[in-house]
């Protein structure tokens, strides 16, 4: 699957903010979020699942970074 820029985008800054040997997961956990995206099956229950998910990849002193980020994709400015 192509990603688009902002997906690129998005995945490079995850991964500069991933523990060390959790680069892989933290590709699959996105590359599965891009599909549903994609297909449209991306649900409030994924995301929900997603979340935690992808924090627990995070290098503890990233996330509440990690997550200003992704309250930005979820609430654009207008």
């Amino acid at each position: 699957m192509a990603l688009n820029a902002g997906q690129e985008k998005f995945l490079n800054f995850i991964l500069e903010h991933t523990q060390d040997g959790k680069a892989e997961d933290a590709k699959k956990l996105l590359a599965e979020s891009f599909g549903k995206q994609a297909d449209g099956t991306f649900t409030e229950e994924f995301k929900n699942a997603f979340i935690p998910r992808m924090i627990a990849l995070l290098k503890p002193e990233k996330i509440e970074e990690v997550k200003n980020v992704m309250n930005n994709f979820k609430h654009p400015q207008q």
